[in-house]
């Protein structure tokens, strides 16, 4: 089965618009370009339902019932409980809100595991629990490779640790990590997990069920939806953590971790992103499966485009000596997040490559850490190049003749 990407780019407004038809967009991992699902449902929320929700009239009653909806069929795609899918402004800050939970409940003496291949928003937080008295530990990753070690990580764990915080994959070295192997030896040892699939979920929304992770986190704006951090949290785990909502919603485990109202318009447009997967499936698939399983089936057809549009492209890199090329250089074993450290500014070369149509990013992408660990000069950045299944063959080559121009 091959992902049919003409039916798939009709799903976009964004390539219907005049004054973004004639570039190629490859900078999706700082956002995606949203669905029609998602937007024709905030567009309609607005207009029709822009009330008080779960009031006893009809347009809250709608406007619940969406909501609601968002959150079964999101769960039902992660093979999640309901009640563990919870949304909040941003992927960071839910991360602050339940590292104010854990700094709660953890007591001097305790230990946490954070890494240095993350993206600041599932460290930074993390880190600051240091000034309650939680002993933080760096499971640091390879300065040559960028990659994360699990017998390093075994070294780190004992009695005292209670917390492991990874990424799924980084934002800029774009490995995808053994989430389920790392995740089976913390269970192992009695240890949470908190997993950041920011970077990972736009390539395939996961089975949070089955890799195991207590926490799993991303953002909806990167996964073709609207501005919210998505959050999966266990019930025994969410019920155990201090509840950091308002005090009569301690009993409900979606509220204990939104301390302030949702956003009642983007939380019930995050059911468009289940629309669209759902279309994607009912264009390519006859046979019927439930909502995981529809997940998973949508997976694999994005994820084949994508490594047959990467592995050309990393090829052609890694023919080059005037770069670096951060992270693997088989498309099998990592997203197609890539950023290149040139010896100068990455911030400039994605400007030379705007000339030629290319849309693209420098900096350090707030991954100052695994950058700083690899060597990259940070007043440089790197240049990053990400793209979604949504791309095509001929955008690559475009981007690859643009490269030779610009480099």
């Amino acid at each position: 089965m091959q992902l049919d990407t003409d039916f798939v780019r009709a799903q976009f407004p964004a390539f219907q618009e005049p004054a973004l038809r004639d570039k190629a967009f490859f900078e999706n991992a700082g956002g995606s370009y949203m669905c029609r699902y998602v937007y024709w449902r905030l567009r309609r929320f607005y207009r029709e339902r822009k009330v008080q929700p779960y009031a006893p009239y009809h347009a809250s009653l709608l406007a619940g019932d969406e909501m609601d909806e968002a959150r079964e069929r999101l769960a039902r795609m992660m093979g999640v409980s309901t009640d563990e899918v919870s949304f909040g402004p941003s992927t960071t800050a839910n991360v602050y809100v339940l590292a104010q939970a854990f700094g709660q409940w953890l007591t001097s003496g305790d230990a946490i595991i954070v890494t240095n291949q993350d993206h600041e928003a599932n460290t930074g937080a993390w880190r600051r629990l240091a000034a309650r008295g939680i002993e933080v530990r760096e499971w640091q990753i390879d300065p040559q490779t960028g990659h994360l070690d699990v017998d390093a990580l075994k070294n780190l764990i004992d009695e005292k640790v209670k917390l492991l915080c990874f990424p799924h994959c980084s934002n800029v070295i774009g490995q995808i990590n053994p989430v389920a192997e790392i995740c089976k030896l913390a269970r192992s040892e009695g240890i949470f997990t908190c997993v950041d699939g920011v970077s990972y979920a736009p390539h395939g929304i996961p089975n949070v069920n089955k890799l195991g992770a207590d926490i799993y986190l991303f953002s909806g704006y990167k996964t073709y939806g609207p501005h919210q951090g998505v959050m999966v949290i266990g019930r025994d785990l969410g019920m155990l953590l201090p509840n950091q909502g308002h005090d009569f919603n301690g009993t409900t485990l979606y509220q204990r971790f939104t301390p302030a109202g949702p956003d009642h318009a983007q939380v019930a447009a995050c059911a468009g992103i289940a629309d669209y997967y759902d279309a994607v499936y009912a264009h390519h698939y006859k046979a019927g499966r439930d909502g995981a399983g529809r997940c998973d089936c949508v997976n694999t057809l994005f994820q084949a485009q994508e490594t047959a549009l990467m592995q050309p492209l990393l090829d052609y890199l890694s023919g080059r000596n005037d770069l670096r090329l951060l992270g693997p250089p088989h498309a099998k074993d990592r997203a197609p997040t890539i950023a290149l450290d040139l010896g100068r500014s990455g911030e400039q070369a994605a400007r030379q490559l705007n000339a030629h149509g290319i849309m693209a990013g420098g900096g350090d992408f707030y991954a100052v850490r695994p950058l700083a660990a690899m060597g990259v000069d940070l007043d440089q950045g790197v240049l990053r190049l990400s793209f979604v299944h949504y791309n095509t063959q001929q955008e690559v080559d475009r981007l690859i003749d643009a490269l030779d121009q610009t480099l």
